[in-house]
């Protein structure tokens, strides 16, 4: 995305898939229901643009709040009758931010509602691109460098990143695919107790910041280097057959599986909600395209887990 001032993120290139939230604010509610989301992470990597997504769906949005004001904010905004969903862009330049916003979380669920923390984030290559592409200095870099303010603020943010409900890598992602992350994220379906992105990647444009479990496919056969194959991609039946088809793949794909419904059965036990899967090859079109989308059919149907799938780097050569 290229617009700082939104927070938004850069590359106009991959491909993506994910869902929605509605519900106007100030609708009435039990407390049961009140949700309440707190965007944070560093700047240039996309606050402003996923408070945007939450405001069309209906959220009760505050932008750049300091963290000491979240205790207030749902009493400022109630007016007799609380809004259902709050969602608050936390401003991170208080020096006592990290204290502050763990108080305004206590206060919250102390007032009936479920905050949520999303962290969001991009390589330090990334926010330079996009603060440079609009010639804006970074907030915290003073008389120093741009790269001085994100490094500050990277190390103001480590802990406040670590404890977050999730973390959303947006290096490789555009408005739009930012915008989906969000919805799917903030689907309000209760049955679902964890979400879980399954994602392809290419090796060359990085690993997933956000990624929680790497798978590498670099050990099969490129379909690449089939020149009748090279200009389709993992979804195409073709390079599908060619990946798949290649010996001990299937026995690969169901030794992951068992792996991660193992890992699911944890994960639900410790109340985690959500866990990216990022299965990578050099370039993210053939094979990791290919068996990410093989590897959700063989997870799905499991009770209180909902999958996505995201090729992050589909399209980007």
């Amino acid at each position: 995305m290229t617009d700082v001032d939104a927070d938004a993120t850069a590359s106009p290139d991959p491909a993506v898939d994910p869902g929605g939230a509605d519900t106007a604010a100030g609708s009435e509610v039990s407390a049961d229901h009140r949700e309440f989301v707190l965007l944070t992470g560093m700047s240039g990597a996309g606050r402003s643009t996923a408070a945007n997504v939450l405001e069309d769906r209906g959220w009760y949005v505050v932008d750049n709040i300091p963290a000491r004001m979240l205790a207030d904010l749902v009493d400022v905004v109630s007016g007799g009758v609380r809004p259902q969903k709050v969602a608050a862009v936390v401003d991170v330049r208080s020096r006592d931010f990290t204290t502050e916003l763990s108080a305004g979380i206590r206060t919250l669920e102390a007032k009936g509602y479920t905050p949520r923390t999303i962290f969001v984030d991009s390589t330090d290559e990334a926010l330079v691109r996009r603060f440079e592409s609009v010639r804006r200095p970074h907030p915290l870099q003073g008389d120093g460098l741009l790269l001085d303010g994100i490094h500050k603020e990277r190390r103001m943010l480590g802990d406040i990143r670590s404890g977050a409900d999730v973390v959303i890598d947006t290096t490789g992602y555009n408005v739009h695919q930012l915008g989906l992350a969000v919805d799917e994220l903030l689907d309000t379906d209760v049955t679902v107790r964890l979400r879980m992105a399954v994602l392809s990647f290419g090796f060359k444009y990085g690993i997933p910041l956000d990624a929680d479990v790497v798978l590498d496919l670099r050990f099969l056969v490129n379909p690449y280097w089939q020149p009748e194959l090279r200009k389709f991609t993992g979804r195409d039946e073709r390079v599908r057959d060619y990946v798949l088809g290649q010996s001990g793949v299937d026995a690969y794909l169901d030794a992951v599986a068992q792996m991660l419904n193992i890992a699911m059965d944890g994960y639900l036990a410790e109340g985690r909600r959500y866990v990216t899967v990022a299965i990578g090859c050099t370039g993210g079109k053939h094979r990791s395209v290919a068996v990410t989308e093989e590897l959700v059919k063989r997870l799905e149907g499991r009770p209180g887990v909902a999958l996505t799938t995201f090729h992050r780097d589909l399209g980007r050569e």
